[in-house]
């Protein structure tokens, strides 16, 4: 069998901006209104089907979805847990690389977790992805498509629930998201565009999470687009951070913080600090005692910690917290006013961790 390709995915309307739509389907031959049909079908209805491009020619719809609707995602497994209510797709995509996404259905929200990347160049050891390396960034119409199937699965009832609407995107898949940043941003504004040239989500509800890029959270901060900011933090000392997320050593644990404290005074949305919890590792209570006076000598209302019970990854040393060692640390943030809330650990039986699916189909 020949090696796959590597290489730039295919067009996609999804890569294109309104303006670059409407140029797309002049120089195939049709007027400029086509791109807005499209856009409706495509963003409003969900679909890049010609089929059901009723209200186009028949000639005119097979031309344009052939051209700007290249297939990207093709599932390869598909996993669910929680009664039906996680999906976790592995996706094939046009060069045989491997991405996955998750979704998780609550009471009144649907959360899709999505990738920005093949792999993940920021090697933490603790992560499935980051031992895998990066193989290369998705494209911006890429990212776009995992959320456009998982808002379709919900719309036609496929998920456990019946019928319903995805409200919430957090970039927490594979990948740093902020390594891939003009993609990822162009995805976001695909994301908040009102419909139809967007999917009218609220910014409010898409997390871009980083482990701490300190000039692209200030560049994201620039756009003054009001997502939220997840800062993956994992220790409060440069001692262990470095350990446990390589890029503490160009960027330290307070510069991050500090970006973070930046981005909440520019967008006014209040910042998540993740925090993995690892048995005997970065559990400790004073540990909780520092990540506490650090925050606060930011200030107090712009944060907020998620302590993340440690999924861990087939054949891996780090394994997660004790209950006991887990309550006592999360105590320890709460009393010192820290408003603290625990992960849920959605899809552990499916290795709900991003990148164990991909590992293991390499």
């Amino acid at each position: 069998m020949s090696a796959p390709r590597r290489g730039k995915p295919p067009r996609h309307f999804a890569d294109l901006t309104a303006e670059e739509r409407a140029t797309a389907v002049t120089e195939l031959g049709e007027k400029p209104f086509r791109a807005k049909q499209l856009a409706t079908h495509y963003f409003g209805h969900l679909s890049a089907d010609a089929d059901e491009m009723t209200d186009l020619p028949k000639a005119t719809r097979d031309a344009l979805v052939g051209e700007l609707f290249p297939p990207l995602l093709r599932p390869v497994r598909t996993f669910t847990a929680d009664a039906g209510t996680t999906v976790k797709t592995l996706w094939s995509l046009f060069d045989g690389v491997k991405v996955e996404s998750v979704l998780m259905r609550y009471p009144g929200r649907a959360t899709l977790c999505v990738s920005s990347q093949a792999g993940c160049g920021m090697a933490c050891p603790f992560c499935a992805t980051g031992q895998q390396g990066l193989t290369r960034n998705l494209s911006t119409a890429e990212i776009v498509e995992q959320v456009r199937h998982a808002a379709r699965a919900l719309q036609r009832g496929e998920v456990a629930g019946g019928p319903g609407r995805l409200t919430n995107v957090v970039f927490m898949g594979m990948g740093e998201p902020l390594a891939n940043y003009r993609t990822v941003v162009d995805a976001v504004r695909r994301f908040v565009a009102p419909a139809p040239e967007g999917l009218g989500l609220s910014a409010r509800n898409v997390t871009v999470s980083t482990v701490g890029l300190v000039p692209a959270i200030d560049k994201l901060a620039a756009t003054g687009i009001p997502v939220t900011l997840a800062l993956s933090l994992h220790a409060p000392d440069d001692e262990l951070r470095s350990e446990l997320v390589p890029i503490n050593t160009r960027w330290t644990v307070d510069e991050a913080l500090d970006a973070a404290r930046r981005f909440f005074e520019s967008s006014g949305r209040r910042v998540s600090i993740e925090y993995a919890l690892i048995k005997d590792m970065n559990d400790h209570a004073w540990r909780a005692d520092l990540l506490a006076e650090k925050l606060l000598a930011r200030g107090r209302g712009w944060v907020h910690v998620n302590p993340i019970p440690l999924n861990p990854t087939p054949g891996s040393i780090w394994t997660a917290s004790e209950r006991a060692v887990e309550a006592e640390f999360v105590a320890r943030l709460r009393a010192a006013g820290i408003p603290t809330t625990v992960r849920d650990t959605r899809g552990s039986d499916i290795d709900g961790a991003c990148g164990q699916l991909a590992a293991e189909d390499r």
